[in-house]
C-alpha cells in the first residue's frame, strides 16, 4: 500500500487574482499549502500555510453547508479533496491526500513574500505560460486553472 499524508491547499483570491508560486520540486505553478501538523485541523493547518508562505492573512470562505449547533465544533469542509501522486527524491513515491480550500485576504494584500505572485483570472482561464526563473516559462496544470476558476465564480 502506498503511504499518504494529509495535506491543505488554499486558493487565496482577491479582486481577479490567486496567489500562485514556482515549486521548484515538482516543476509547476502552484497556490499555498503544505502538510498538516500534528495537533492541526486543515483549517488551522491553510491558515498557517498561507501565511507562512505568502505573508498574506487570509480566510476560509465557506463552501459547503453549516449545521447550526452548540456542540461538537465544526470545521469548515473543503471545497474538495484530491489524491495527488507524490514521487519524492527523498521521501519516495507516495500520494497527498489534499484538502482545497478557497480563501480571501483579511489584510493588506502586500507587499507579498519573494517567489509569489498575484495571477489573474483571465491569465488562467487562457492558460498562459509564466517564467519559472530557470529561464523557461510554463503554465499552471489543469487541476489549479480549474480549481481557481471555481475559486473566482465563488469569492469575486
Amino acid at each position: 500500500m502506498v503511504e499518504r499524508h494529509f495535506t491543505v491547499t488554499g486558493f487565496v483570491v482577491c479582486d481577479g487574482r490567486t496567489l500562485l508560486h514556482w515549486h521548484p520540486k515538482v516543476k509547476m505553478w502552484l497556490p499555498p499549502g503544505g502538510h498538516i501538523e500534528a495537533n492541526e485541523d486543515p483549517v488551522q493547518a491553510v491558515m498557517r500555510e498561507i501565511i507562512e508562505e505568502t505573508g498574506v492573512h487570509a480566510e476560509v470562505v465557506p463552501t459547503g453547508p453549516v449545521i447550526e449547533m452548540d456542540y461538537p465544533t465544526q470545521v469548515a469542509a473543503p471545497y474538495t479533496i484530491m489524491i495527488e501522486d507524490i514521487d519524492d527524491p527523498v521521501q519516495g513515491f507516495h500520494h497527498h491526500i489534499d484538502m482545497i480550500y478557497f480563501c480571501r485576504p483579511t489584510g493588506p494584500t502586500g507587499p507579498i513574500n519573494d517567489g509569489w505572485r498575484w495571477v489573474s483570472r483571465q491569465s488562467l482561464a487562457d492558460g498562459l505560460a509564466m517564467p519559472n526563473g530557470s529561464g523557461g516559462s510554463v503554465p499552471p496544470p489543469e487541476d489549479v486553472r480549474l480549481l481557481a476558476s471555481r475559486a473566482f465564480e465563488l469569492i469575486d
